[in-house]
């Protein structure tokens, strides 16, 4: 147990929820969003290498399935900053018990939690508020030629949206659908 974080566990071993304790008064409020004294060793000794923010404006947006294949493979701690997302992860490691199985959290301001999304998995989100602002930790930095994808619509994912999808990227709409030959990834 943290003193700053709840870790709670998913269906997918590694992935993880942190729920964040606010300490608050009428001012406001204070959260620590990472601590590697405290998260360190759900990151596997690996250290934070860079920090991205994004906005997405449009209800109903997907982004995602991303990941970076090994050896530039990345854990992520995933919060977010304004808004509410349905963030959802997907187990694509090799020989994984849960491969091509998902979890979904509602992320959002007001509830403070955040996951961390260990190597190995795609991660992806739909916005369900308008004007999301995304916060990502990740323990590898971004590498062009290691990043991959799903199709996060492709109907053998089964990933249930909760609302019409109203935009994605040009590279996301790429990312083709997944076939028998797909077998995981080595994260």
């Amino acid at each position: 147990m943290s003193a700053r974080f709840d870790i709670i566990g998913t269906p997918l071993a590694g992935l993880v929820v942190l729920q964040r304790k606010p300490i608050g008064d009428a001012r406001g409020f204070l959260e620590r969003l990472y601590c590697a004294d405290e998260l360190s060793a759900l990151f596997g000794g690996a250290t934070v290498q860079a920090l991205n923010r994004t906005h997405t404006a449009a209800r109903g947006t997907v982004r995602g399935m991303h990941f970076q294949h090994a050896p530039h493979a990345e854990d992520k701690l995933i919060t977010c900053l304004r808004g509410e997302v349905l963030d959802v992860v997907m187990d694509v490691r090799r020989g994984s018990p849960t491969f091509l199985q998902w979890h979904a959290e509602t992320l959002s301001d007001a509830n403070h939690r955040s996951l961390l999304v260990p190597r190995g998995f795609a991660h992806g989100f739909q916005t369900l508020t308008e004007d999301c602002e995304m916060l990502y930790l990740h323990t590898a930095a971004h590498h062009p030629a290691s990043e991959a994808g799903l199709d996060a619509l492709d109907p053998r994912l089964k990933i249930d949206w909760p609302l019409l999808v109203t935009e994605r990227s040009v590279r996301d709409q790429s990312h083709p659908p997944i076939t028998e030959a797909f077998t995981g990834i080595d994260s």
